[in-house]
């Protein structure tokens, strides 16, 4: 299964830490196994549940993107910012790999394969979820704290650093869509 991983998730080597790295596949690989989907159903079904059939963007598209718009943003960062505002670029790549993993146990498919939110998901959303899954591998509380305030439930805490980078990646690549498909 770690193979699978890494060739769902190369950006895990970007790790420099072996010991979170190995942690990072983990969560998905018990996501995974906790999940109806497949490492091929996330290259196919749509990044969020609220987009309809006309989105062709699918749950790994987006996923990648917020990983490497983060991982830009915390090295320009580092770059200007170093001295006053440093950014551990460990936690910040695990944290934005591991963001959504959660949705994995919120996704059901129906006879032909198209997603929707399974009771799961009514009761439970993926913040909450993949603070569960990760802390069940090891991972790390200011990891944790970047799943858990990625999404809306962040607004009510005080976010790290790491936490607002991942946190506006992820909705600077939703936002655009919303308002485009009005939804």
């Amino acid at each position: 299964m770690k193979k699978e991983i890494l060739k769902l998730w190369p950006e895990i080597e970007w790790i420099k830490d072996t010991v979170l790295q190995e942690k990072v596949s983990k969560t998905w690989e018990l996501a995974l196994e906790k999940s109806v989907l497949t490492p091929h159903d996330l290259n196919a079904i749509p990044f969020t549940l609220l987009c309809g059939p006309h989105l062709k963007v699918t749950f790994m598209d987006h996923k990648r993107a917020v990983v490497h718009i983060a991982r830009d943003a915390g090295n320009k960062m580092n770059d200007f910012f170093k001295e006053e505002l440093p950014v551990n670029m460990d936690v910040l790549i695990a944290g934005a790999i591991l963001a959504d993993v959660g949705k994995l146990l919120e996704y059901e498919l129906d006879e032909q394969g198209k997603s929707y939110q399974g009771n799961y998901g009514k009761y439970l959303r993926h913040p909450f979820s993949g603070v569960s899954l990760a802390e069940k591998c090891g991972i790390p509380p200011e990891v944790c704290h970047i799943i858990a305030t990625h999404a809306g439930e962040g607004n009510m805490v005080k976010r790290s650093t790491e936490a607002y980078i991942v946190h506006h990646a992820d909705f600077m690549t939703f936002l655009p869509f919303k308002e485009r498909l009005q939804i």
